[in-house]
């Protein structure tokens, strides 16, 4: 397998073990759990897996004194997006703030185009308005609600500082960081955010019934670990614009366990918005080898015909 093949496939499922955040978080909201405390065992259950992860591949722990700000900053990112994302829980349905939550792929090629003076391919561009299309597709607005300002507010947040996590991954010193490393110190630092919030844990909610840890361990394993994860290695794979596209496969995770879990209507409307952002994922992922053959074969059939 390529490293570009690697690269997608980890992509994808980043982006699919990030969009079951809800399917772990709901449950424990409805038993009276507030958000600092759910994303505190979330990143503390985390930490411990990542620790005895780290033990078994025998990495070391150690820092260099010049790694340590751009670690502490790529965690407060992540544990901002994820703080931000399920404050907005509490004023929006869950699939509509995960859903809007995909206008983080757009920021990420912003941020690389006006900091890093990446050009924004003629496909690339194509790929987010497909996709963008395909979420808007998925939402179903039409009965006359409008969403929560503050919901909106928060989801954009999420986005923004997801956004700039991914892009700090592919272009700070910590690219050089193994990836096991880079998610241990990048919880660790995350996790700060909610010691100080919840009052260095004197606020902090108990679990209520021993069912509920199968949530908070499902929560920290599936769209923390292995998202965290396999999303870094995207990203050093394939850059973070492809990495932040493949993110479309996220709502439409949202939307499947909307189907099979919660028993929620599949309509020609968000089927076609499923195949709309199915199509951008293609697009960007067999665009550049379907290119790369056309133009050897042109080459090879030139060659034949002027020898």
């Amino acid at each position: 397998m390529n490293a570009r093949v690697k690269g997608f496939a980890y992509g994808a499922t980043a982006a699919a073990s990030y969009g079951l955040n809800p399917l772990f978080a709901l449950p424990l909201y409805a038993v009276g759990m507030n958000t600092d405390s759910v994303l505190f065992y979330r990143y503390f259950f985390a930490l411990v897996m990542m620790a005895i992860l780290m033990k078994l591949k025998g990495e070391s722990f150690a820092l260099r004194k010049a790694d340590i700000l751009p670690l502490a900053v790529m965690g407060l990112l992540f544990s901002s997006s994820s703080l931000f994302l399920f404050e907005s829980y509490n004023y929006m349905d869950a699939g509509i703030a995960s859903t809007l939550l995909f206008i983080y792929p757009l920021l990420v090629a912003i941020i690389m185009a006006v900091f890093f003076h990446e050009k924004v391919s003629v496909v690339t561009g194509l790929s987010i308005g497909l996709a963008l299309w395909g979420i808007s597709m998925l939402y179903q607005g039409g009965d006359g609600t409008t969403l929560n300002l503050t919901g909106v507010l928060f989801v954009f947040l999420s986005s923004l500082t997801y956004a700039i996590y991914i892009v700090g991954g592919n272009r700070s010193s910590l690219r050089e960081f193994s990836t096991v490393k880079l998610t241990f110190y990048a919880l660790l630092f995350g996790i700060l955010i909610y010691v100080v919030r919840l009052d260095f844990c004197t606020e902090l909610q108990p679990i209520p019934e021993p069912i509920y840890y199968i949530n908070a361990v499902s929560l920290a394993l599936f769209p923390t670990i292995v998202s965290l994860v396999t999303m870094a290695q995207a990203i050093h794979y394939i850059g973070s614009t492809p990495t932040a596209i493949l993110g479309a496969l996220e709502p439409v995770t949202a939307l499947f366990i909307g189907v099979l879990v919660f028993d929620e209507r599949l309509t020609p409307r968000i089927a076609f918005g499923v195949f709309l952002i199915l199509v951008a994922v293609t697009l960007i992922v067999a665009f550049r080898p379907l290119l790369a053959t056309a133009k050897k074969y042109v080459q090879v059939h030139r060659h034949r015909i002027f020898h």
